[in-house]
Order: structure tokens, then sequence, then C-alpha cells
């Protein structure tokens, strides 16, 4: 497995299991990625008003107005999921398949952040939160493992790694029966990873990123996350637990995954994805 991904200059970058699910190289295009909606049955109002403006990923070049077209990390496009001008909103990019084995599976990337550069200074605080998070199903339960990196808060720096186990309400929408709803991004119920305090590269000017990598293991049968790494730092993932709810009528076998971007200020935040690998291990 190593001999083969080290044969190939884009792969050899990422340690994957044996099984790779998808590998989205955006170069290619959106690869399958697409806006997060609410759900609703029948009238789009019934949607929760906090889905109703995620706004949806989009293929980026890396245009600046100063220093030009940078591109990607190894090409020319990546997935830019960007928020409004307007403090704490969210975009989110979410890619929808399902499994085929509970057992041990894997997600790398390559990511970074700014704000938009429409203003001469660093802004190294304008950018809220970037996160990752899986949405999973199997015969018993529905869980939800969600990871952020809390950049800053209320203009002030922050820098750590942030968990969520607590679950947001839960509305029945529509009256089939079929559909529910939470705001699962809401601001409220994090809780800090041990020690997961780190200050990331964020270069001398708004207008230049740095690369990042980040690699999330989860269990689809103990329903555990059991590691979490960015860059060189490897992270105590004892005690991070992902938000459980009971399994939903049309949800078997669901397994999703979503990043997110959320701006601190009247400013919009740019998450960008170079590349994401998924894999797994059966026989």
């Amino acid at each position: 497995m190593r001999s083969i991904l080290n044969s190939n200059t884009a792969l050899s970058r990422f340690d994957p299991l044996p099984r790779v699910i998808h590998y989205d190289d955006f170069d290619h295009g959106l690869q399958g990625w697409s806006e997060l909606i609410g759900n609703y049955e029948d009238d789009l109002g019934k949607m929760l008003p906090e889905f109703a403006d995620l706004r949806p990923p989009m293929l980026s070049s890396g245009t600046m107005w100063d220093t030009g077209t940078a591109g990607s990390m190894a090409g020319t496009y990546s997935l830019k999921i960007a928020t409004r001008p307007r403090a704490e909103h969210i975009a989110v990019g979410i890619k929808r398949a399902t499994w085929r084995h509970r057992g041990p599976i894997r997600l790398e990337a390559y990511f970074t952040f700014k704000p938009e550069a429409t203003e001469l200074c660093l802004s190294e605080t304008d950018v809220r939160a970037v996160g990752v998070l899986f949405d999973i199903q199997d015969i018993e339960k529905r869980w939800m493992p969600h990871l952020r990196y809390l950049n800053a808060l209320n203009g002030e720096q922050v820098a750590k790694w942030q968990f969520k186990r607590k679950r947001e309400p839960l509305w029945q929408i529509g009256g089939t029966g079929k559909t529910r709803s939470h705001f699962h991004l809401a601001p409220t119920g994090w809780e800090d990873v041990p020690n997961g305090h780190q200050i990331l590269c964020y270069n001398e000017i708004a207008t230049k990123y740095n690369w990042h990598y980040l690699r999330v293991d989860v269990d689809l049968a103990t329903r555990q996350i059991t590691k979490l790494q960015c860059n060189d730092r490897v992270h105590d993932v004892t005690g991070v637990e992902p938000m459980v709810i009971p399994a939903m009528a049309n949800l078997w076998c669901m397994l999703n995954v979503a990043f997110w971007a959320e701006t601190d200020k009247d400013k919009r935040a740019f998450l960008y994805l170079d590349s994401v690998l998924l894999s797994g291990e059966w026989e």
C-alpha cells in the first residue's frame, strides 16, 4: 500500500487506511461536495431558520488583489467555503455517502483559512472558527462527531480545538413523522479538547496563506473519535465524544462528512480545502 502511495505524488502526502472510500482533488471539480440545507416537508418555510442561508461551497483559484493567483496547495483549484459578511454567519460544504462496514475510518485533508482581504492589516482574529463533522447512522443511533478549531472569539485570539457532544433541541418537521431537524452547529455546548491549544501558521498579511494537514480517525463500531491530528500535533481525545440521537427513519448506513467556516465580524471568512481523502479498513 505504501509503495503504491509513494508512486503517486498526489496521494503520497496522505496516510490512508487500506480502502479509499473517496479521494477528492478539487482540480477535478466539486467532487460531490454541496451546500448543507435544512430539512423541510412541502414548504421551504418549514426549514429551521438557522439553516436557511448557510451558503454553498465553490471552486477557487486563490486569486488575491495583490499577490495574483496562488492556486491550491497542489494544483489550481481548492474548495472554498465562504460565509456572508455578517458576524457569526456560517457556511458549510458537505459530501453525502454511506458506509459498507462498521470499522475504522480516517479522514485526511489539507486546509487553510483567511478572512476576506478587505483591510490592509493581518486580520488574524476575524475568522471565528473552522470545523469538521461526521453525520453517521447505524441501526440503533445517529451520531455526529463535531470538531472545530476556535481561532478567535469577539476579536480575541483563542487558538484551540473543541468538540461538541451536547445535542441541540430536536424539532419535528412536517406531519409525516419522517423528518426531524436540529441546528447542531449552534454556538452553544462546545467543550475544549484536552490540552487542545494550538497556534497555526497565519502568515504576515491578509492575502498570504499556508496549508495545514488534518487527520480525524473514527471507529464506526464503537462510535468513538480515536485520533485528532493537525500538522505535527496529535491531540488527546480522551473524553472527546460525539453527539448521539436516536436513529432516524431514512438514514441507514449514512456516512456524511462536512466542513464549515464561521466569521467573527462583519467580514467574510474563507475556508479552503486543497484535497480530502476518506479511507477505511475491511476485508
